[in-house]
């Protein structure tokens, strides 16, 4: 049909009439999932012709979505409505692909990009290797759909930079919405802390994901606000969501976004100070080899402290180093303590992509296990975003995460030195930060498996990539 040409008047009568057919006959046989083929149709409708608004509506629906595992709604552990479009976007992608279209070559040879290769094909290796091929296959999927739409497709939607503040904004509208909830309820049982794990539920699994998150858009909050390019009614609205972030980062009780949240501040003050990668990473060697040589010294020296967690905020904090009483504390260690005798065991492939929770359970000690230990593969997993790599990858599963986190950083560093406006300077400065609080409290907890975490982790990479590409050379050119 010539472009142009209306569409004649009987085809329309015959398609409205069999859809209202339809959704009639879903009614009447309380088939009430047909009442969904409207969204559908609209859904697929824009992943085909405005892929780029699909994208913003997925992140804005994020802190909503719900595990259906949660819910005990059979057996799957699925987020509604987030990964269902994440998994037809990826199909697209790739459909898109196989047709002979192609993503932004600046996209494909950048070095963030390479090194998500080998990311992603060694993770695919090592899911033929796996002690469960299935769990790690379902485990690259979704890992891939959360790169394919937040990674790849972001950065082409970000070289323009009203999509990448509309991103952010989204994200941090819903999740505002997310702590009010959260801290209404909350409010009901006295603001205590054994009430804060899970008051959150079901828009998020614990307190420590949560915190997590907002740790991650607490710089966020913050660079928005000192964009210079707002209006004062969405600069009062900006202060009001970052008065309510703070509220609920201070009421997740959660200890390593605290910690994470100082880390980031420490990585602003070497930015701040101009100081070079090459001294940051020197630095951060000696103090890495210093733990190592002094490793026994300091769980001695730890193992004083007998402050448990607490209501109270002071001691709360305080007892981030009780590894002699915390049961949380000493539960990280058993399972650190398995993910090693694990990686001993599989040091070249690992056991398995997503495998440790099924695993693991064998190479406790009973001088290890706590009041929480677990035998039935339901406790979650290695509690850290680089031991968990080490023994469901190997070696280099975690080498390959932590050439993410050099790429990463190299790249923010040379940005934030190089850019000549300002505000696209604080944009790089609030996403590189807000990544390294993750990365910091990867350290103690690993979500990058869920959708809260995934959706703004491979977000901001693909900021500092889409800033690289399309707006370094000049504020106001794009890169073609």
């Amino acid at each position: 049909m010539v472009k142009g040409t209306p569409i004649p008047l009987k085809w329309v009568y015959a398609l409205s009439g069999s859809f209202i057919a339809l959704m009639a006959a879903g009614i009447y046989f309380e088939q009430f999932l047909v009442m969904l083929l409207p969204a559908a149709l609209l859904f697929c409708w824009a992943a085909i012709y405005h892929l780029e608004y699909l994208i913003l509506f997925i992140a804005f629906c994020t802190p909503f979505s719900i595990n259906l595992e949660e819910l005990e709604i059979g057996n799957v552990g699925m987020y509604l409505p987030t990964e269902p479009l994440l998994f037809g976007v990826l199909i697209l992608l790739l459909f898109k692909l196989l047709s002979g279209k192609s993503i932004d070559k600046h996209i494909l040879r950048h070095p963030i990009s390479c090194i998500i290769y080998a990311y992603l094909a060694w993770m695919a290796i090592t899911s033929i290797t796996s002690e469960y091929p299935l769990v790690s296959i379902k485990y690259l999927t979704t890992r891939l759909w959360f790169i394919a739409s937040f990674y790849f497709i972001a950065v082409h939607i970000f070289r323009d930079r009203q999509k990448m503040r509309a991103y952010l904004l989204l994200y941090l509208f819903t999740l505002s919405l997310v702590i009010i909830y959260t801290v209404f309820r909350h409010a009901q049982y006295g603001f205590d802390k054994d009430s804060a794990h899970w008051v959150m539920e079901p828009l998020f699994k614990d307190h420590t994901s949560y915190g997590a998150v907002l740790a991650m858009f607490f710089p966020i909050a913050i660079g928005l606000l000192m964009q210079r390019n707002m209006n004062l009614l969405m600069r009062v609205l900006l202060g009001i969501g970052f008065f309510i972030l703070t509220t609920g980062l201070i009421l997740s009780y959660t200890r390593a976004a605290w910690i994470s949240i100082i880390g980031a501040a420490a990585i602003l003050a070497v930015l701040l100070l101009k100081i070079r990668l090459k001294h940051l990473l020197m630095g951060t060697a000696i103090v890495s080899a210093v733990l190592v040589i002094g490793w026994d010294d300091i769980v001695m020296s730890l193992e004083q402290n007998k402050q448990e967690s607490s209501d109270k905020l002071d001691e709360h904090v305080s007892s981030i180093s009780n590894v002699s009483s915390d049961a949380s504390n000493l539960e990280r260690l058993n399972r650190w303590h398995c993910a090693f005798e694990l990686f001993k065991a599989r040091p070249i492939v690992g056991w398995g992509p997503g495998t440790y929770q099924f695993v693991y359970a064998p190479f406790q000690r009973a001088k290890d296990r706590t009041i929480i230990s677990t035998n039935q593969g339901n406790g979650g997993n290695a509690h850290s975003e680089y031991l968990g790599p080490l023994c469901e990858q190997g070696f280099l599963g975690t080498t390959l995460v932590l050439a993410l986190l050099y790429g990463i950083t190299s790249l923010a560093f040379r940005l934030f030195y190089s850019l000549r406006e300002r505000d696209m300077k604080v944009l790089v400065a609030a996403a590189y930060l807000g990544l390294m609080t993750y990365f910091i409290h990867g350290v103690l907890n690993n979500y990058l498996d869920t959708d809260k975490a995934s959706v703004p982790f491979w977000g901001f990479i693909a900021m500092l990539v889409a800033i690289d590409i399309y707006h370094a050379n000049s504020p106001s050119t794009e890169r073609t």
